[in-house]
């Protein structure tokens, strides 16, 4: 982290609302605890299938709750296509269990990381950039987020998603920031870290350490496990 640093930016999924687990990865970790075996490469693809409908089409009030509700239902139809099952009233149970599993997680990573934006906030110009369904706004408020970000880019909202250096100059313009003094702290190597690198930012990783070790020797660049250790990568 050399050189002054004036603007952080914040991937939301998977970084504010999970220790560097992506929304994918949760999902999948739900329903497997849930007594459902389903292989990676299939759950990908309902995975994709049921969120991909959902950019754009979602109202702009709505929040994480209603997101993930819409996320899950939408799941369970793709799973039970590709299972060759009828989503049963014990499915529609499972969704509600999912989702609740899925909001408690979420509001746990909220309790913990409001006190360290807070904190980052009095030091630094905070903001948030997401690929996202159009309501980033309206979950960040939910999640009692809005406070400590002084810009929220919304991919749907603006036309362009991440890596696309589009995005992250939307952000900085809107702050008033320049590349080479800002830092983005993501999840994703592909989207953040790669968004990242075409911009000329640094970037942080978040991500379990499991993760971090297996990939330790292709990706090496600063990483933290939550954003708790945050304050001492930045320093």
């Amino acid at each position: 982290m050399n050189g002054p640093i004036e603007t952080l930016l914040f991937d939301f999924g998977g970084t504010l609302d999970a220790d560097g687990v992506a929304w994918k990865e949760r999902f999948h970790a739900l329903y497997r605890a849930d007594g459902l075996d389903v292989a990676n490469d299939a759950f990908a693809l309902a995975y994709y299938a049921a969120d991909d409908p959902l950019v754009g089409s979602l109202p702009p009030t709505t929040n994480l709750a209603g997101t993930v509700h819409a996320l899950t239902v939408n799941l369970e139809r793709e799973l039970s296509r590709c299972r060759a099952e009828r989503i049963s009233e014990s499915g529609s149970d499972r969704a509600q269990r999912i989702a609740s599993g899925f909001m408690l997680d979420s509001e746990a990573a909220f309790e913990r990381n409001r006190p360290v934006l807070k904190t980052l906030s009095e030091r630094f110009r905070l903001g948030v950039v997401s690929n996202f369904y159009g309501n980033l706004e309206a979950v960040c408020e939910g999640a009692g987020l809005c406070n400590f970000f002084k810009v929220m880019v919304d991919s749907c909202c603006v036309g362009v998603e991440k890596p696309d250096p589009a995005i992250f100059r939307e952000a900085l313009e809107r702050l008033g920031a320049t590349p080479e003094k800002t830092v983005l702290i993501g999840d994703s190597l592909r989207r953040d870290r790669e968004g990242a690198r075409r911009m000329g930012m640094r970037f942080i990783w978040i991500a379990p350490q499991d993760v971090q070790a297996a990939q330790s020797e292709q990706h090496a660049q600063p990483a933290v496990t939550d954003l708790r250790t945050l304050a001492k990568v930045l320093q």
